[in-house]
């Protein structure tokens, strides 16, 4: 075998593996494009859902800002897996250069939130919220953000405190109410669909356990989030698996593209 059958038979096979990383490269953007969509589309999801997390999320400015943030994060995955994909099939040095940068950034600040979350886990403890509900839930001033957001959750999941209505002794609600046993959230309302009077909320607020929601609302919501955390949790290591593979990608198309 001469030297120049060596040479051509290694510049094929270069140029096979350019095309294999390619379209690698186009599939793992293509997953991006799909990750992007899926954001938008729970985004959209949580500020239209009738089910009332609408409530929750208005009630909350923190958690506001948050799904304004998944609605970013989604757009710029749409845009970053689009401009992957065009990048892959064009070989586009610049246009790879560009994905690269941007997809190691939102990698970055993925780790980064991921880390923080991690640290601080501790804060998602119950004895965290029972100590916070003790200290800062007032009972009707709606206008305060942390009562809102308490009384729309316990609305929403027919729940009473964090772990139950004894919660509320010796806590902030009981100084300013100290008449009421239970905020008027507890109250069970009427069965008929649209019927959200409380009834009777006089035993309620007295403490009647026939008519209060007497279920914890950790355990309410934990329960009804279980399934959706896991599977957040399984998405989130896919998605950085995946980008982590698109910048490999890039990065030897980039260095590949004569």
């Amino acid at each position: 075998m001469g030297l120049g059958e060596a040479s051509a038979r290694g510049t094929a096979m270069d140029r096979d593996c350019l095309s294999c990383i390619k379209y690698l490269m186009f599939v793992f953007n293509f997953l991006i494009f799909l990750g992007g969509s899926f954001l938008l589309g729970v985004g959209v999801w949580v500020l239209v859902d009738p089910t009332g997390f609408k409530e929750i999320v208005a009630a909350n400015p923190l958690l506001f800002t948050g799904v304004y943030i998944i609605l970013a994060m989604g757009g710029m995955l749409f845009l970053l897996g689009f401009l992957g994909c065009c990048g892959a099939i064009r070989e586009n040095k610049c246009l790879l250069m560009f994905f690269f940068m941007l997809i190691l950034v939102i990698f970055l600040a993925e780790l980064a939130a991921a880390i923080l979350a991690f640290i601080f886990r501790e804060h998602l403890t119950r004895e965290y919220f029972t100590k916070e509900l003790k200290r800062h839930y007032q009972g009707y001033n709606n206008t305060d953000v942390f009562t809102g957001t308490w009384n729309a959750i316990m609305n929403t999941f027919d729940c009473c405190g964090v772990n139950s209505p004894v919660d509320f002794e010796e806590s902030l609600f009981r100084l300013i109410n100290p008449n009421e046993m239970v905020p008027a959230a507890c109250c069970r309302r009427g069965s008929q669909p649209g019927d959200s009077a409380y009834i009777p909320q006089e035993e309620c607020l007295m403490g009647n356990m026939l008519f209060r929601n007497n279920k914890g609302c950790y355990s309410a919501v934990v329960d009804y989030f279980e399934l959706y955390i896991y599977v957040a949790g399984a998405l989130a290591i896919v998605v950085l698996t995946i980008e982590l593979f698109a910048m490999v990608f890039a990065m030897c198309l980039f260095r590949g593209i004569q």
